[in-house]
């Protein structure tokens, strides 16, 4: 018996499909485990890795109750614009009592207060 080109070609077709379904159907009967990914862990990259650069920062501490705008924008973080918002906090609401109030200004949060911690002071000595 021969075979025409067409009934060759179906005929391998049919092979490769039967022996596709065929692996299909037996790939799930391994005992290997399942794929895991750990999503737990996080990389958390310390201050200490990568310094902050404020060549700007001043060496003695700002009080923000007297500074004038030149003085505060010497700060990390401090525009002209911050500068005299703080001025006029200052002026409307009366001197700064703990560094923390400085958050009352529109545009300093939590963030930019930690990095001026360090270089601002309201003038009195905490014992």
């Amino acid at each position: 018996m021969k075979l025409s080109k067409w009934e060759g070609a179906i005929l391998v077709l049919t092979a490769l499909f039967l022996a596709f379904t065929a692996g299909w159907f037996l790939r799930g009967n391994t005992s290997s485990q399942p794929l895991r990914v750990e999503t737990q862990r996080r990389l958390e990259i310390t201050e200490t890795a990568f310094p902050a650069p404020t060549p700007e920062a001043p060496r003695e501490k700002v009080d923000i109750n007297t500074a004038d705008a030149e003085a505060l924008k010497g700060l990390p973080g401090i525009g002209e614009k911050r500068a005299a918002d703080i001025i006029a906090d200052r002026e409307q609401n009366g001197p700064y009592r703990f560094p923390e109030e400085l958050t009352r200004v529109k545009g300093i949060g939590e963030e930019t207060l930690a990095e001026l911690l360090d270089y601002i002071t309201t003038g009195e000595e905490t014992q």
